[in-house]
């Protein structure tokens, strides 16, 4: 019984530890419903008198951006600013030919009198943290704007976003990602599902009412007094731009995020391009939450409830790997439950699961809504596009957690960068990118494996117990199959 006992103990943990976060989620679905009652009373720059315009920089940090480069920079170029309080940073840690093809198409933008630089360093220390950090100490401006090279802000982005720093006491302006390719294939859409639940829910929850939000690491502005006060970038974890917004915020800066103000972007189109995103953000969320946990804890400057959000927030990522313990202990649980009668009362635990499941499905509705439109057609729509995003996001979970234990171990490992595709239709060839990794991972092998485990969960379902079995926990293992099944061949197909 000892082991049947730890089993269940793990399993209930992990099950309350999810349902907590479905909590957390509906508290931000408040939240987010409230806030769009409340009026903006923020003070804002007049853009029109010549007096109130700030300096800006635009960094743009890339890295072998063989792609998108051009058109990034064509992009810029557009911006519309007044020039004598404009300069743009090319902070370019490229290793391959584009150094030379940057250069010459910066130096073309230089001669229609545009403040563009091109600037590179003889080692990526820090990576991405390390680039804009350089760059910050030749800054001109008083706001610097970052974008990631596939990012395509629109002419007036500026205009619509500075005017918000007249408030002395905002250290950033965030605003929401948009998805040039959202429908491109499956993996772009359940991509663009989950960043839009972030994007509006849980930015918005958070940010109105107080708590803590985080710099999306692009599309958005800092004051450059805030960078310097929050101790400037550090490159010690992954997620470089959690890190300086948690310690801004500390130390009392205001974020003001704009869901009104989209900027589009890539998607990425491969398995492996969005495995490593997904590696990246998710270590990274656990590196912060070891870095900046007792920080929260002891700070006398935030609110309990700003508190809890806040490390929920840094335990984001953490979740897979509670998902992943559940999913692996259902199939012994089931076991248990039909072979120990005596413990059946403990199984009422289950329905935890079941309650956060519902509480997603109905605040990723209220996300959905807002995107597509209700009515009962896309209602439908969205039943369908839940249950493919909820089995895709656990078939990533045993990759995902494998980064959050690296993260919470401490184990370091390099800044892996996105690869990108300036790719919009299906039949458009990617294959022939230079930068996808081509061997397959030793992680894929155990999603398969466990593709095969949920499978015969279940066939479980159909011979446990003496009752003509127990389905109680199908439709989750499904899910596990479908999500699973999905990561692994797809992960196989990118590879020929």
């Amino acid at each position: 019984m000892i082991l049947e006992t730890t089993v269940i103990v793990i399993y209930t943990v992990s099950l309350l530890l999810i349902f907590m976060y479905a909590l957390a989620q509906l508290n931000l679905l408040f939240n987010y419903l409230s806030s769009k009652k409340a009026k903006d009373n923020c003070p804002k720059y007049d853009l029109s008198n010549p007096d109130e315009i700030p300096y800006i920089t635009i960094q743009l940090p890339v890295y072998n951006e063989m792609y998108v480069m051009e058109r990034l920079l064509d992009n810029i170029a557009k911006i519309d600013y007044p020039k004598d309080k404009l300069e743009i940073q090319v902070l370019d840690d490229s290793t391959d030919e584009t150094v030379a093809s940057t250069l010459k198409h910066v130096q073309k933008l230089q001669a229609t009198g545009l403040d563009i630089t091109h600037i590179t360093r003889t080692d990526r220390t820090g990576f991405k943290a390390g680039a804009l950090k350089e760059g910050l100490e030749i800054a001109k401006g008083d706001i610097i704007a970052i974008f990631d090279s596939d990012f395509l802000p629109q002419k007036d982005w500026l205009k619509r976003t500075v005017p918000y720093f007249k408030d002395q006491a905002v250290g950033v302006v965030q605003t929401r990602w948009g998805h040039i390719n959202r429908n491109y294939s499956i993996l772009t859409r359940i991509q663009a599902f989950a960043l839009d639940a972030h994007f509006t829910l849980e930015q918005v929850g958070r940010n109105s009412k107080g708590h803590f939000i985080n710099f999306n690491g692009t599309a958005g502005l800092w004051r450059k007094a805030c960078i310097i006060d929050a101790g400037n970038w550090e490159g010690d974890t992954l997620t470089e731009d959690l890190d300086l917004s948690y310690r801004a915020q500390l130390k009392n800066w205001k974020f003001k995020y704009l869901e009104h103000v989209e900027t589009p972007a890539e998607l990425p189109i491969v398995i492996s391009a969005a495995r490593s995103q997904q590696f990246r953000w998710n270590k990274g969320g656990a590196e912060n939450f070891r870095k900046m946990l007792s920080r929260v804890v002891k700070s006398k400057n935030i609110s309990a409830k700003t508190k809890v959000h806040g490390l929920l927030h840094l335990l984001n990522s953490t979740m897979f790997l509670n998902v992943l313990i559940v999913g692996v202990l259902s199939i012994p649980m089931l076991y248990i439950k039909n072979e120990y009668a005596h413990l059946r009362p403990y199984f009422y635990v289950m329905s935890f699961f079941v309650m956060s499941t519902i509480i997603f499905f109905i605040c990723y509705w209220f996300m959905y809504k807002n995107i597509y439109g209700g009515g009962f057609k896309n209602f439908i729509r969205y039943i369908g596009m839940f249950f493919v995003f909820f089995s895709i996001a656990m078939g990533f979970s045993l990759h995902n957690s494998i980064a959050v234990l690296e993260g919470h171990l401490g184990k370091k490992s390099e800044f892996v960068r996105t690869p990108k595709f300036n790719i919009k239709k299906y039949k458009d060839n990617w294959k022939n990118n230079k930068y996808i990794k081509k061997t397959v991972s030793v992680h894929v092998i155990f999603e398969g494996l466990l593709m095969l485990y949920f499978g015969f969960g279940m066939y479980s379902a159909f011979i446990v117990g003496n009752q003509g079995g127990d389905f109680g926990l199908f439709p989750f293992h499904l899910m596990l199959f479908v999500g699973f099944g999905y990561v692994f061949f797809k992960s196989l197909a990118s590879k020929v």
